[in-house]
């Protein structure tokens, strides 16, 4: 694949032959196509060569459809971590498929691709209206969640019995490479099943969609914990306060979060290494100067400094070391052994940022996402995910989307911009 020129074409089950039964909606033609490129200079080279400017197909209701909406039953799943919005998807996918298209069996799989697999009993929750009316105020998801792979033909052994046409899977990138080996597999028995995907991540590190939900509502909560870093590090004379926020591959959560209100001084992500002894050079500096540092830190960031992480999760995701623990036992150290009393205040809110239901706008944007996933089913896409791209809702081939995590450009913008907000000196990285 040129990551240059990325092929967008999503695969399709058929012709679609049903009239669509919305009324009273703007459809989308098949021939509307968002840019994947924004910049005129990125673009420059297809104008001069004459030709077609990579695009991705646009979401939405189109007027004709795939599936016969009363003959079918569609699945939801969610895996992975919790994610604030999770339960907005949910009853956004369970509204839109009853009221929109008349699908009366709206299967809910529980404790994620373990609840698609039958032998393991996970009996799957009739999802209608009435159930998912109040969800959206609830943290979590309803139907749970789990980690690790299941065996794509036990899967769609039981899709096939429960006269499943369109399988929504709510997940991050390990779900959407799952969701994918589903769609092969059904694709392989000739079975027309839709396998869609829906961005589950609080790391915001899905490639080729600019934001997943679940990250605005993180930034936010995330913010309170450096709020109170803040306060308890300009209270004490030599204040520090420490802030460990999620971020494995991806340091989006520490980067936005920095940017919220200027209060941190160092902001340390995975994708720009950085020397123990010129950080802690560094905040010696800082403190000399203004008296207190504010530090935020993402899960993945510094792992070079710790011991080789030997073991995996069961979604294969390697286990990291603590860098919160780290580097607070690094600076009570170091000041110890220079003669300078601190006072540091560690800060670990991960699995209360996580838990949290969604912020209002990240609601809407579930909301959009669930809608629109819907109306890619119906219409016969398969094997994709609902992306956002340039302020619109479009559609993005799994393979795209998993080909590699979305990270911060340490020359991009973005980090230039948290460097600008710090003030953190560049010896560190």
């Amino acid at each position: 694949m040129n990551h240059q020129e990325p092929d967008f074409n999503v695969e399709r089950l058929g012709e679609c032959r049903f009239p669509s039964p919305m009324r009273g909606v703007r459809f989308t033609t098949d021939g509307e196509r968002i840019l994947y490129h924004s910049r005129y200079q990125e673009m420059r080279p297809f104008i001069d060569s004459g030709r077609e400017p990579p695009s991705m197909e646009m979401g939405g209701p189109r007027e004709r459809i795939f599936f016969d909406p009363s003959t079918i039953a569609c699945g939801i799943v969610t895996c992975g971590g919790l994610c604030p919005g999770t339960n907005d998807v949910i009853r956004a996918l369970t509204l839109s498929l009853y009221h929109h298209y008349g699908v009366r069996r709206v299967y809910g799989f529980r404790y994620g691709f373990e609840g698609v697999v039958k032998r393991h009993g996970h009996s799957p929750l009739l999802l209608t209206p009435e159930v998912v009316d109040r969800i959206g105020e609830l943290g979590g998801t309803i139907l749970a969640s789990s980690r690790g792979p299941q065996a794509p033909s036990e899967m769609v052994d039981y899709l096939e019995e429960l006269g499943i046409a369109i399988l929504f899977t709510i997940g991050g990138d390990g779900t959407l490479k799952g969701a994918a080996k589903i769609a092969e597999e059904a694709a392989r028995r000739g079975r027309p099943i839709s396998v869609i995907g829906i961005p589950k991540t609080i790391d915001n590190d899905v490639s080729f969609l600019q934001n997943t939900f679940g990250f605005e509502t993180a930034v936010d909560e995330a913010h309170r914990a450096i709020y109170a870093a803040h306060t308890e590090a300009t209270g004490a004379r030599n204040g520090i306060g420490l802030v460990k926020l999620m971020g494995r591959d991806s340091g989006f959560i520490a980067a936005y979060s920095t940017l919220v209100n200027s209060q941190v001084n160092f902001c340390l992500v995975p994708e720009v290494p950085f020397t123990l002894a010129g950080f802690l050079k560094s905040l010696e500096e800082r403190l000399a100067l203004r008296g207190h540092a504010v530090i935020a830190v993402a899960e993945g960031a510094g792992q070079e400094l710790l011991p080789a992480a030997t073991e995996s999760d069961a979604s294969g995701n390697v286990k990291l070391g603590d860098i919160g623990t780290f580097l607070r036992d690094a600076i009570n150290g170091h000041f110890r052994a220079i003669g300078t009393e601190i006072t540091l205040k560690y800060i670990d809110p991960s699995y209360i940022i996580r838990s949290q239901p969604a912020n209002s706008h990240d609601s809407a944007f579930c909301l959009l996402l669930g809608h629109n996933a819907v109306h890619a089913g119906m219409c016969g896409r398969t094997c994709m995910v609902v992306g956002n791209w340039n302020q619109q809702f479009t559609h993005v081939p799994i393979r795209l989307a998993t080909h590699q995590r979305k990270k911060i450009d340490p020359k991009g913008r973005l980090w230039s911009s948290v460097l600008a907000s710090t003030g953190q000196s560049r010896e560190i990285d």
